[in-house]
């Protein structure tokens, strides 16, 4: 899918904010263990993916009420819905100089009932000329998301007969209204009730 970015500033895709806090010290510690300095950026960018997708359980998943939004919390507390995974995601790749951001889709139960946005990822890699999106939700119940620079490999791919749609806008930092539901939510059962159900 070919995304339009919001900002013209490729550096915006590269800085920290609250949410994508890759200054952060454990931020710095895992990215460094994953091998940010010594693997080229393809195989750093698939291992960071890997381990959000696999060793950060998804909330809902994991059963676990917490409600995590800050990358550096995230990563430390091994817990967040597919929002903060992603926050974590662009935090782990911004710290190596891989340009990241945000994109997103809505999403429905199967009779097109209680719509949702759900979050993605979109990285730049050296000598990429397009934008390559992520989903590093994790893989349960049938779920095969899988770390892809060419033919996409999302969790859920939209199914426009159910009004599902793949947003083509790439936030430089989390949209507005998702992060507000992430950090004004006391817990993960408030936040399914406080997240947007389209943007």
């Amino acid at each position: 899918m070919r995304l339009a970015q919001d900002s013209q500033d490729d550096s915006a895709y590269l800085a920290a904010d609250e949410a994508v806090d890759h200054g952060h010290p454990y931020v710095r510690e895992v990215a460094a263990r994953l091998g940010s300095h010594a693997l080229t950026p393809h195989e750093y960018a698939k291992a960071a993916f890997e381990f959000v997708r696999d060793r950060i359980p998804h909330s809902g998943d994991a059963g676990d009420p917490r409600v995590s939004w800050r990358a550096s919390d995230v990563l430390e507390w091994r817990t967040g819905i597919c929002h903060a995974k992603s926050h974590a995601l662009v935090a782990l790749l911004r710290v190596a100089d891989i340009p990241a951001g945000f994109c997103y889709q809505r999403l429905t139960d199967d009779d097109g009932a209680d719509p949702v946005v759900h979050g993605l990822v979109a990285l730049r890699l050296p000598g990429s000329v397009g934008w390559a999106r992520q989903d590093a939700r994790g893989n349960t119940g049938g779920i095969d998301a899988r770390f892809s620079l060419e033919a996409e490999r999302l969790a859920f791919p939209v199914r426009p007969e159910f009004s599902e749609v793949d947003y083509p806008v790439l936030y430089a930092a989390p949209h507005p209204m998702v992060l507000r539901a992430l950090q004004e939510a006391p817990d993960r059962t408030a936040l399914l009730r406080a997240l947007p159900a389209a943007l």
